[in-house]
Order: C-alpha cells, then sequence, then structure tokens
C-alpha cells in the first residue's frame, strides 16, 4: 500500500486497486462499506467506489488489526474510538516490533532444537521454550512498562550464545554466593554482605531498560527496594536463594538506607 499512498497523481483509487494492493478481494471492501467498517471516499452513480487517502489509513490499521485476531465488530469500536491516526499507527508499530522480537526469539529456539538433534546433544529446556513463553512480559509492562521490558528484551536478544550463557552464569554464582552468605550466619550489615549487595545493585543497573539504568537515584532506590521486597513474598524469586532470601532482603535495605537514599 505505501507505493500508492506517495502517489500524488490522483486523489483517489478505484476499489480494485484498492483490493489488488491490499490483498483482499472487491467483494470484502463492499462488506466492510456495508458494515459501517470503511465506507468509500465517494461512489460512482453507477455505484463504483473510491477511496482516498483516509481510506487508505483506516483499511491499514484494519488488516493490522485483523492478523491481530480482532473481529471486525471489535476492530471498528477501537477505530472509532482512538481517532489520532498518527498515535494508533505508532501503537501498532509497537506491537508489530514486539511480534518480531517474539518471532526471532522462536526461530532461534527451533535452530537451537534442530542443532541438537543433530549432534545428539541433551537440549537446554530453557533455550528449547524461548520466545514461546513470556510468562514475566505483562508483569514486566505493568510494573515498570512496556519500553523497560522492549529495551531489556532487545539487549537480552542481540546477546551472542556464548554472551548470554555468561550472563546466567555471573548470576547463578551471585545467587550461590548470597546463599552461602545467609547460611554462614553473618550479619545484614556485615562488610561481606554489603559487598555483595553492592555487586547486585550493579548488576541489576547494567541491564538496559531497568528502572535505574537512567541514573535516576530515587528510581533506582525505588527499584532496588521493590524487589528485594519481591524476594521474599514471591516464590519464583525466592527459591533462587536456596531459603536466604529474608538475608538478602534485609542486606539489600541496609545498602540502600546507607549509600543510595537522600
Amino acid at each position: 500500500m505505501n507505493d500508492f499512498l506517495s502517489n500524488n497523481s490522483a486523489d483517489a483509487y478505484s476499489i480494485s486497486e484498492v483490493a489488488r494492493a491490499a490483498g483482499v478481494s472487491s467483494r470484502t471492501l463492499r462488506h466492510y462499506d456495508q458494515i459501517g467498517l470503511l465506507h468509500p471516499s465517494w461512489t460512482e452513480p453507477t455505484g463504483y467506489r473510491y477511496y482516498g487517502q483516509p481510506e487508505l489509513v483506516r483499511l491499514q490499521r484494519i488488516l493490522l488489526l485483523r492478523q491481530l485476531g480482532l473481529k471486525l465488530e471489535t476492530i471498528g469500536g477501537i477505530l472509532d474510538e482512538h481517532q489520532d491516526e498518527s498515535a494508533a499507527l505508532q501503537s501498532h508499530i509497537v506491537e508489530l516490533r514486539n511480534q518480531r522480537v517474539a518471532l526471532d526469539k522462536q526461530i532461534e529456539a527451533l535452530q537451537h532444537t534442530i542443532e541438537t538433534l543433530n549432534s545428539g546433544e541433551k537440549m537446554s529446556v530453557d533455550q528449547a521454550f524461548e520466545g514461546f513463553n513470556e510468562k514475566y512480559k505483562e508483569e514486566v509492562i505493568s510494573r515498570w512498562g512496556e519500553d523497560s521490558y522492549v529495551q531489556s528484551d532487545r539487549w537480552w536478544r542481540d546477546q551472542s550464545k556464548s554472551e548470554r550463557t555468561a550472563a546466567m552464569e555471573q548470576v547463578k554464582e551471585l545467587n550461590r554466593r548470597w546463599a552461602d552468605a545467609g547460611r554462614s550466619g553473618i550479619d545484614p550489615t556485615s562488610v561481606q554482605a554489603q559487598q555483595l549487595a553492592h555487586e547486585h545493585v550493579r548488576w541489576l543497573n547494567s541491564v538496559p531498560g531497568t528502572p535505574g539504568r537512567g541514573g535516576d537515584r530515587q528510581q533506582l532506590e525505588q527499584y532496588v527496594l521493590g524487589l528485594a521486597q519481591m524476594y521474599v513474598a514471591d516464590d519464583r524469586f525466592a527459591k533462587n536463594y536456596a531459603g536466604q532470601a529474608a538475608f538478602v532482603k534485609a542486606s539489600l535495605e541496609h545498602f540502600v538506607a546507607t549509600n543510595l537514599s537522600s
């Protein structure tokens, strides 16, 4: 559709031109007209329909929303509710980019499966379902915004296989040291515990898209304290510290109080 969107030689396009360019049938466009979803710019006395730029933009949005699996009546409500076409199209771009990221990860996961099948190596369960399991996506977006998710996800996707492995090993090693320190019975305010807290905060701040990455001290403080609470309250995180989540939380809270709080 982009070719004739930029064509200034005519003010409108016939129904057959639009149908061909958009990959739909003329019958579909007539149906959209009948149900009030997409009216032509004007109709000749013979019944032949013509479409101008506003109609082409609306058709773009209809096709995009159809690809997302929405029903026509739902699409009509969305289009009528959101009149700012530029902002709406921008939101479509964000959604399509997110889909592209997910597809790229799924392709990588399938390629990994092929390689392991050909080599006879043991399949990594985490790599096998990368891109298929988006269990943390909505949670990250709800807590810190979609931009945080997109940036951190893009950063992870751009890493090489060896870089990803190294990053995961770094986290596992940090978690192991936390568990060992907690089991040793040291005080959360001790030098050893505070050194771990310092490394932990530095790691949190190293990932693009995290709330503290921008250099906002107060935002970093709230981010670390929020995660410290989650380490205790959420079993998904608590299990990483082998029963020492409360020790990690206390150490991080002391670090924040002595180093980040204003």
